[in-house]
């Protein structure tokens, strides 16, 4: 591995511990030798995250779509920032950039984009592990939602356990390091 996407908020959440979490991950990535490569905001926990590898010497890879730079909330002083023009392109990007994909706590496009990379592993498109950053619980009603996917036959037990929810980042590591990716589903009719 030398390149991890993460997923995160523009926002910081109401907690410090979702802040915490954020630096605990930036530490972990410089300290392992990993890149960051992420969508390149300068503000919530995304600014968070990059400001602390930065500061810790490590290397930011940002992409974000042309419409987000406009608007201001592109990061100043990334080792590269690359400008795209959609978020569809950003998302391709990013797992093509990267060897994982880890999700902290955030909202709807942090859960949509590491949904997205983990359905996109079960048809072949993403070799990447994908990892959720489970700090304190917070993705527990998602893996819920995924163990009764799995127990209702719309996920396999084999895939179910190609996606990943911690709070631990050495077990987050072990995992990443050791994945294999789901086999390509294919179709009978």
């Amino acid at each position: 591995m030398k390149r991890i996407a993460v997923y995160c908020g523009a926002s910081s959440g109401n907690n410090d511990i979702y802040k915490q979490a954020a630096v605990r991950l930036a530490d972990w990535l410089v300290d392992n030798n990993l890149d960051l490569v992420y969508g390149g905001g300068g503000v919530g926990l995304m600014g968070i995250l990059a400001q602390e590898v930065l500061d810790k010497k490590g290397l930011v890879y940002g992409i974000m779509p042309q419409e987000l730079v406009d608007r201001g909330a592109a990061y100043d002083g990334l080792t590269d920032l690359q400008v795209v023009p959609n978020m569809s392109i950003r998302k391709q990007q990013m797992l093509e950039l990267s060897d994982g994909c880890i999700a902290l706590p955030g909202g709807p496009g942090t859960l949509e984009e590491i949904i997205e990379a983990f359905s996109w592993a079960r048809l072949g498109d993403n070799v990447n592990p994908c990892v959720l950053y489970n700090v304190d619980g917070y993705f527990n009603p998602l893996k819920l939602m995924f163990d009764d996917m799995t127990n209702k036959g719309f996920l396999t037990s084999d895939d179910r356990n190609k996606l990943f929810f911690s709070d631990s980042l050495d077990d987050i590591y072990d995992f990443m390091n050791n994945y294999i990716p789901p086999i390509i589903r294919q179709y009978s009719k």
